[in-house]
């Protein structure tokens, strides 16, 4: 004995289908646009920077070379750490940087082996680059 499963439970509504559709379209929409949004906020921070150089010049004292990239009219700031030989912070300094290329001085508590960049952020920029 055949039955139909029709008769049975009943056709689906003739809607759900064109709903479930333009449902799904509207979300991909909305997340595909939420990623190229987030994607191009990351990709064009206002504030970056390359540490280039850094020379111990005394056991005090640590200069340092960064080349920073701003955006315009873009007031930033940046950080950089000085580490001993046992990878002890022997000084830091927080600075408000120019276009280009910044020299440093780094005073140190003892001797200093090598330089960290921490980053520069700009206000709006959630981490540094």
């Amino acid at each position: 004995m055949t039955t139909d499963l029709t008769e049975r439970y009943g056709a689906p509504s003739r809607w759900r289908r064109p709903v479930t559709i333009g449902l799904a379209l509207t979300f991909a929409v909305v997340g595909l646009s939420w990623l190229a949004w987030t994607a191009w906020f990351h990709s064009t921070p206002a504030a970056s920077s390359e540490l280039i150089t850094y020379d111990v010049t005394s056991d005090y004292e640590t200069q340092a070379r960064l080349d920073v990239t701003l955006g315009d009219g873009v007031e930033a700031s940046c950080r950089l750490r000085a580490f001993a030989e046992d990878h002890t912070t022997v000084g830091e300094i927080a600075f408000t940087p120019v276009e280009g290329t910044n020299e440093v001085v780094i005073r140190t508590e003892r001797r200093a082996t090598t330089v960290e960049k921490l980053g520069c952020t700009a206000p709006g920029q959630p981490r540094p680059r």
